[in-house]
């Protein structure tokens, strides 16, 4: 009777065991499982991943960055986890509507989550905001996109993949010093916005320096974006035949929209935000056609390895990537080489993750789509040029 007693109590402890077993698979599944994007691979699975988050937009008026950032860093997971090696990932990304706090509600989360690394945030603005709390954190940050020098200042851990502000803004008035001596520029920002305002006010230094024509200026905000007719006529009253817009591509939809009924045709000049009018909805991409524009990334390069970006990206979202896709998947990358030569272990916390990438940082070269031997400095700082691009037949190609 007591070995019949014994053997039940056994029986009925190796049945809990498994269904506790069982029940925390059930959770981690579910706290993986959110509204935002999730990824999970057999790397993950057998727990030797390091988790990435990515932050940024995916939705509002803004989701094409966000999600665009999602899906180029999903698909440099997938390659890197199909591939084998001693470095795998897990992803997951979290909305921020592009506001500030927002942003640093979607870090928490991530982190809770387990999170080691962060690709992100997208925009300018709610990168600032978290490059703070994650200097006090000590977690690692490498932000795709947002491209002001005020998310990496006085911040060891925090590391940039696009081209800063002033970049942008030295490189096209030195381009347009090269290719466009005799251009009567008009400069049109908007002043509430770091990234408006960084890229104005290093082009109007580079210009002065350059010799370029800059006939005025004219400014609005977030709130009067919706009306440009004051500034495009000054800018027609002062002979522009060259406007130069450093904002994004929504406020810039509506200059172009106006300059096309007041029958004013000057070129456009634009920078990486103006990345995304090509789909946007409601559109006429007539009216984009040859405008021009920085960035780092053309969909119609030849190289093999952004056709074959290009087509995997195609495939899966249905569209065309644009630069910030481009600069998500390059950031996977960098954080596998930095990874890779700092050592690093998924067992390692995000903080002695982030210690051991710091230093590493400098000494890299990576050739990625958006840049070729892109360097660090220990500012956070990436150098790689910026591209000049136009717009014909709807899309981007070298002028």
């Amino acid at each position: 009777m007591k070995k019949k007693f014994f053997a039940m109590v056994l029986t009925l402890a190796m049945v809990l065991s498994l269904a506790a077993c069982g029940g925390n698979d059930t959770a981690s599944d579910d706290t993986a499982s959110t509204d935002s994007t999730t990824e999970e691979d057999a790397g993950s699975a057998s727990g030797a991943a390091f988790k990435i988050g990515t932050i940024g937009p995916l939705t509002g008026d803004t989701a094409i960055y966000g999600t665009a950032v999602a899906n180029g860093a999903k698909i440099a997971v997938d390659e890197i986890n199909a591939a084998g090696g001693d470095i795998q990932f897990e992803i997951k990304s979290e909305d921020d509507v592009a506001d500030g706090e927002t942003s640093v509600n979607a870090y928490n989360t991530l982190m809770d989550w387990g999170m080691q690394l962060l690709v992100g945030p997208t925009t300018t603005g709610a990168a600032v905001a978290v490059s703070s709390v994650v200097n006090s954190d000590r977690t690692f940050m490498l932000t795709p996109s947002a491209s002001s020098t005020d998310v990496i200042d006085g911040k060891d851990n925090v590391f940039q993949v696009c081209f800063t502000d002033p970049n942008q803004g030295t490189g096209a008035a030195d381009y347009i010093a090269e290719n466009m001596p005799d251009a009567k520029v008009y400069v049109l920002y908007q002043n509430d916005s770091a990234y408006s305002q960084g890229i104005r006010d290093t082009f109007v230094a580079e210009a002065e320096v350059k010799g370029v024509n800059v006939v005025d200026e004219g400014t609005f905000t977030k709130d009067t974006a919706t009306d440009f007719s004051v500034q495009l006529t000054a800018a027609q009253s002062a002979g522009a035949d060259t406007l130069f817009l450093p904002f994004y591509y929504q406020e810039a939809s509506v200059v172009l929209n106006l300059a096309s009924q007041m029958g004013y045709a000057p070129t456009f000049f634009g920078v990486d935000g103006m990345d995304g009018i090509l789909t946007m909805p409601n559109f006429d991409t007539s009216l984009a056609e040859g405008v021009m524009l920085l960035t780092p990334f053309s969909a119609d390069a030849e190289d093999e390895r952004t056709q074959t970006f290009v087509k995997t990206y195609q495939e899966q979202f249905g569209e065309t990537p644009n630069q910030f896709a481009a600069d998500a998947y390059d950031a996977v990358y960098i954080l596998k080489a930095a990874l890779e030569a700092a050592g690093c272990t998924p067992d390692m916390s995000a903080a002695d993750i982030c210690e051991a990438l710091i230093p590493v940082m400098p000494t890299l070269s990576v050739d990625g789509l958006t840049g070729a031997g892109m360097t660090w400095d220990a500012s956070g700082a990436v150098s790689k040029a910026p591209m000049a691009v136009v717009i014909k037949d709807g899309a981007y190609v070298l002028p």
